[in-house]
């Protein structure tokens, strides 16, 4: 009699992500390409949920992560759902944030080697999510970046506390601040992954240290060229075969030991993090960063830098809420307001709209009182 028998993977019935278990390996799939494999808050809970089962099953000595399809492994949280529920409600994503960090040290604490199969790109979360494994195998059209301070967040979920112990400060800061795209032969020269497999074909055939210009017509499937996965599998596959090939407790606490920076790193700076994500999530920046996101357009960077400069607000969308109605006793109004939102009267001494914190003009009467779409992509 145990409490930790082997579950048939197919048994739990996840939604977002793929589940199997063969053969000693369990791979686990991040299953939402129409979104680049972006993590949905429901994917998180499953993901978490796998890893426990693997990390407890005798009959799993290896896990290998990966995306579904070959475009990303991984692209962080949806930005689309950041935007819609947790700029809406900030208290949210502190839980979300709880969420976050069970599923990442589901990763971490797994007791077993996990291999990154790096389908595609991994960006945001998929970059914390790749470092949070073992090892790490990178198909050569695939990329890895950052995008924390591009979208009003910060990559604070793994790459601010582990990208200085892989990489080196100077370049931890080269991705966290500029948010560029790091390729495949970059990352392994630089330690962000183990191994770089070829991944572009010519007619049937692998190409060897494919270009640019020859991994864009793969990804397009333009003049023969195509996209291939055999060999990272292979690669994936020969690692899993070696790995298993050691004594498992010994593998479980040489890992244990491993992680002693990374645990150190994690746990003096995830907690607060998760709070103050929580609490600038109620600000201009996100606000303004995951809408231009979705709207797919260039965020206003400057306009916030000139309003804070001008002596405006760049913390709150309209302005602070500073003004009380003398028709309705209505207060908290913000200061960008020309008018009572609750009953449409004049406000006497607002502040004019090109001194407040407000994209566009100032508001009108009640029916005008929400924000305009400013004119002009996860952690």
């Amino acid at each position: 009699m145990t409490h930790f028998e082997s579950t048939p993977a197919e048994s739990f019935g996840f939604k977002e992500i793929l589940y199997s278990k063969a053969e000693w390996v369990a791979t686990i799939t991040i299953n939402r390409p129409h979104n680049y494999n972006a993590y949905s808050t429901p994917a998180l809970e499953e993901l978490a949920t796998a890893f426990r089962d693997a990390a407890f099953d005798d009959s799993v000595g290896v896990i290998v992560y990966t995306g579904a399809g070959h475009r990303a492994f991984c692209t962080g949280g949806d930005v689309k759902e950041y935007e819609q529920l947790y700029t809406n409600r900030p208290r949210d994503y502190w839980k979300y944030m709880r969420l976050f960090r069970f599923y990442i040290e589901s990763i971490v604490n797994t007791g077993k080697p996990v291999v990154a199969r790096l389908n595609g790109m991994a960006v945001g979360g998929g970059n914390e999510s790749q470092m949070a494994c073992d090892l790490a195998v990178m198909a050569e059209h695939a990329w890895i970046g950052q995008v924390g301070t591009r979208v009003g967040s910060v990559a604070a979920g793994g790459a601010t506390q582990w990208l200085p112990l892989l990489i080196g400060d100077r370049r931890a800061r080269e991705m966290l601040l500029f948010n560029g795209r790091i390729p495949a032969h970059q990352a392994l020269d630089w330690g962000l992954v183990n191994r770089v497999v070829p991944s572009v074909t010519k007619d049937g055939g692998f190409i060897e240290g494919a270009s640019k210009d020859e991994i864009k017509k793969a990804l397009a499937e333009e003049d023969g060229y195509a996209i291939s996965l055999e060999r990272l599998d292979e690669v994936v596959r020969d690692l899993a075969d070696q790995l298993l090939q050691q004594f498992p407790e010994c593998v479980r606490y040489t890992k244990q030991q491993i992680n002693f920076w990374k645990d150190l790193a994690w746990h003096q700076t995830v907690g607060h993090a998760g709070d103050w994500l929580a609490l600038h999530y109620s600000s201009y920046e996100p606000w303004e960063g995951m809408r231009a996101f979705v709207e797919k357009r260039k965020p206003r960077y400057m306009e916030l830098r000139r309003l804070a400069a001008e002596g405006g607000s760049s913390e709150f969308v309209w302005g602070p809420p500073a003004i009380e109605c003398a028709e309705c006793g209505a207060v908290g109004i913000p200061s960008g307001f020309t008018f009572c939102g609750a009953c449409g009267a004049k406000l006497n001494g607002a502040r004019a709209a090109s001194d407040a914190a407000g994209p566009g003009e100032a508001a009108g009467a009640a029916a005008d009182a929400a924000p305009t779409t400013p004119v002009g992509g996860g952690r």
